[in-house]
C-alpha cells in the first residue's frame, strides 16, 4: 500500500503532501512535516505566527451559511458554473477556491460542472468557515492566508475561484495551467445600496474593475471579459441581519443593535449586483 497523494503542497517546504498510511486524517511530506486534521475535517496550515488578518468568527460564518442556504446568491453560483462549463472541457476539473468561506460557491460549481471527477482545494483564514468547506465533496479544506504562497504546485489548477476575497494575482497566475481560468467576483457600486446605510454596512468603492484589471494584468493575467449580474432579492428581517453580519462589517457591528435595525426595516427589496471578472494566463 502507498500513501494517498493529494494536489496540495507543504506550506513549509513546498513538497507534495500525502495522506499517511496509518492515519487518513494526517498529511505529511517527505521532509517529515506533518499536519493533522481537526475533528471537523479541515487542516490548519497557519502554524507559528499565524496571520495578521482577522478571521471570520463562528457567528459570522453561521450568518453566511444561513443566508446562502436560502438561495439568495444562487444566480451568481449558477453563472460561475456556466462560465466554467463553457471554458473547461476535460473530464477532470482541478479547482482552487481562494477565500472560499463556507465553500458555498465551490460546492454549487462542483454540483453543476460537466466534469465527472473533481479535485478541489478550499482556502480561507477562518477555521469556522473551513469546518463547512470540509464537507464539500472532493474538497481538501485548509486554513491558510491567501496573501501567501498558495499550497499547490505550479500549473496545477484548471480554475481559480476568488469570490469577495483578497486577490493574489501573482499566485493565481503561478498555479493556473496555461489554458486555465480565473474567476473573480466583486460587488458593484450599487450592490445592496438600499440597506448599506440603515444597517451600517461597508459600501463598494467606484472604479474597482479598472483597478482589478490593472493589478491582474501586471501579473500576466489577461482580462478576457467582465459582466454584471444584477437582480432583486426579497429579504425579511432575519435575512437582513445575516446579510449585514456575514460580511466585513460583522467584525464591528453589535449583534443586538443590528437585529433591532433589521427588525425595524422589515421586509425589503434589495439589489444584488455583482461584477464577474474573467482572466486567463497570458502566453
Amino acid at each position: 500500500m502507498t500513501p494517498e497523494t493529494t494536489s496540495a503542497t507543504c506550506p513549509v517546504c513546498e513538497l507534495p503532501l500525502v495522506f499517511s498510511i496509518e492515519r487518513q486524517k494526517t498529511l505529511t511530506c517527505s521532509n517529515g512535516h506533518r499536519f493533522d486534521a481537526a475533528k471537523q475535517g479541515y487542516f490548519n496550515f497557519l502554524t507559528g505566527k499565524g496571520t495578521n488578518f482577522l478571521e471570520d468568527t463562528a457567528p459570522m460564518v453561521q450568518a453566511r451559511e444561513d443566508f446562502q442556504a436560502k438561495g439568495h446568491y444562487a444566480p451568481l453560483a449558477q453563472r460561475l458554473a456556466e462560465l466554467i462549463n463553457q471554458h473547461h472541457h476535460r473530464d477532470v476539473l482541478d479547482i482552487l477556491d481562494a477565500g472560499a468561506g463556507t465553500g458555498y460557491y465551490l460546492g454549487e460549481v462542483l454540483t453543476a460542472t460537466a466534469s465527472t471527477t473533481h479535485d478541489a482545494l478550499a482556502l480561507d483564514i477562518s477555521r469556522y468557515a473551513m469546518r463547512r468547506a470540509a464537507k464539500v465533496p472532493s474538497t481538501l479544506a485548509m486554513v491558510w492566508d491567501v496573501w501567501r504562497r498558495l499550497p499547490t504546485a505550479d500549473a496545477s489548477r484548471d480554475v481559480v475561484l476568488n469570490c469577495f476575497a483578497p486577490h493574489n494575482p501573482a499566485e493565481f497566475r503561478r498555479v493556473l495551467r496555461p489554458n486555465g481560468l480565473c474567476l473573480v467576483v466583486t460587488g458593484q457600486p450599487d450592490h445592496l445600496h438600499e440597506v448599506i446605510e440603515p444597517l451600517g454596512m461597508l459600501s463598494v468603492a467606484e472604479g474597482k474593475q479598472e483597478i482589478l484589471v490593472e493589478k491582474f494584468g501586471g501579473e500576466q493575467l489577461e482580462h478576457m471579459a467582465s459582466e454584471n449580474l444584477s437582480y432583486t432579492m426579497k429579504l425579511d428581517s432575519v435575512d437582513l441581519y445575516n446579510l449585514a453580519f456575514m460580511g466585513p462589517a460583522g467584525h464591528h457591528l453589535s449583534p443586538q443593535i443590528l437585529r433591532d435595525k433589521a427588525t425595524s426595516l422589515g421586509q425589503q427589496e434589495v439589489t444584488a449586483s455583482f461584477g464577474v471578472h474573467i482572466f486567463s494566463p497570458q502566453a
